[in-house]
């Protein structure tokens, strides 16, 4: 079917030479199967065979892309009191039973859609149980999903104590080891190896130190070498000055999240031509919220405090030396539901110091850049494909907008008023710190 979105205000996801977001006021936009066919002036004639769908004034620009999540994980908020779980056992129990196994890919499918929903359009995983990712990846790709276009990493690469490792991540124990990881991992077919290369706030041993380096080097470099090896990019979790310099020199594509940065840490950023993925949400509840909400404890306080300031700190220095930075949400993590992108952009504004414009375009032609799928999506451009979403007011004036959409149009599919089942508790905490 061809659609002709008329009467609306286009955002077309590119920057002029002043860094503002070019908007395109009283045009049409005409879609046909999968494709943008046309944008135009509103005086321009309209093909006879579109359903015509008209904005009255509304704005409509690039479908989020969202370059980090876990499908393992809905987000929701720890309980007081709560024990810490034993992932690998967990993880073990779990894997045993197809029935279980059943479950939890629909309950990911759920999540998949609940992301296509809230405007993500394309979404990166990295990090997730078995093939379960791939299988609903393809699934989505066969029509027999709703969802966003998922890049998936599948299981990660561990090492023994390493974060998540013998639940969402191998223990290679050795550089011959890792290098097998990676093939068995590349048999499950996924889009991009992960490597979880420091540990995170939660898993630190004591304050002061989140983000310890638990993979050496040899065994980065084992991993990335038969990664690319394969044909397959390198995405690294460090949340450490040490650490990222280790997944720099050792060839990690794109450093998630990040940590305090150097000179040094800059030059490798250049010379590897690197992105950072900046993850501001997962972040923000350890060292904003107030303990008696959070329940992570002292310690996992002032970790949390390290850690934000220090993507905060990557972040920053990266867009001033020219380094690609992208934006992800980590959803998954507690309290990071997966229909909060929008969050994430308004953060990028506030503790990165960037324009909405910025953020948008961040979100969608340079996070499109990042995942090598920019000649596709990211932006609104004849011939790219139908992946955008409508809000009611303008997003470059007020980004919290894009919470509630009119439209969301992946793939030329047209989803009218999107809802999703939203966590109370996430709503209210996190809507304190907007």
């Amino acid at each position: 079917m061809k659609y002709a979105f008329t009467n609306g205000n286009i955002l077309t996801g590119n920057l002029d030479e002043n860094g503002h977001m070019t908007v395109l006021a009283n045009h049409t936009l005409i879609t046909g199967d999968d494709r943008i066919l046309s944008v135009q002036p509103e005086s321009s004639e309209i093909p006879s065979d579109c359903r015509i769908i008209d904005l009255n004034g509304k704005y409509l620009l690039p479908g989020l892309i969202n370059l980090h999540a876990h499908l393992a994980s809905s987000g929701k908020p720890p309980k007081e009191n709560a024990k810490p779980v034993d992932y690998k056992k967990l993880f073990e129990t779990l894997s045993k039973y197809k029935f279980v196994l059943k479950i939890l890919t629909k309950m990911q499918a759920n999540l998949a859609r609940t992301q296509l929903y809230s405007g993500v359009t394309t979404l990166r995983t990295v990090g997730g149980i078995m093939d379960l990712d791939s299988q609903i990846r393809d699934k989505i790709h066969a029509g027999k999903l709703e969802g966003p276009d998922l890049f998936v990493a599948n299981t990660a690469v561990s090492v023994p104590e390493g974060h998540f490792a013998g639940s969402l991540a191998t223990e290679a124990k050795s550089p011959d080891e890792a290098a097998r990881d990676v093939d068995k991992i590349a048999g499950t077919n996924p889009d991009l190896i992960k490597l979880m290369i420091t540990g995170g706030v939660m898993d630190a041993s004591a304050e002061g130190e989140p983000g310890v380096l638990r993979m050496q080097p040899d065994i980065i470099n084992a991993a990335c070498k038969r990664a690319h090896e394969l044909g397959y990019p390198v995405a690294a979790h460090v949340e450490s000055p040490e650490g990222v310099r280790e997944a720099l020199k050792n060839g990690v594509d794109t450093i998630e999240h990040g940590a305090r940065p150097d000179d040094e840490m800059i030059r490798l950023f250049r010379e590897k031509n690197a992105a950072l993925i900046c993850t501001l949400s997962p972040a923000l509840p350890y060292a904003i919220f107030d303990l008696s909400v959070s329940h992570c404890g002292e310690i996992g306080k002032k970790n949390g405090n390290i850690v934000f300031q220090g993507i905060i700190d990557c972040a920053r220095a990266c867009l001033e030396n020219h380094i690609p930075v992208g934006l992800g949400t980590d959803s998954g993590c507690p309290f990071i539901t997966h229909y909060d992108m929008w969050r994430e952009l308004v953060y990028f504004t506030r503790y990165c110091k960037v324009s909405p414009d910025f953020a948008i375009y961040t979100a969608t032609r340079k996070n499109a850049e990042i995942l090598g799928i920019s000649d596709k999506t990211g932006t609104i451009e004849k011939g790219k494909t139908a992946d955008f979403i409508v809000a009611d007011e303008n997003p470059l004036q007020n980004l919290k907008t894009l919470r509630n959409l009119r439209y969301v149009v992946a793939k030329g599919k047209v989803i009218e008023n999107p809802r999703v089942k939203k966590n109370a508790v996430c709503e209210r905490e996190l809507d304190k710190y907007l």
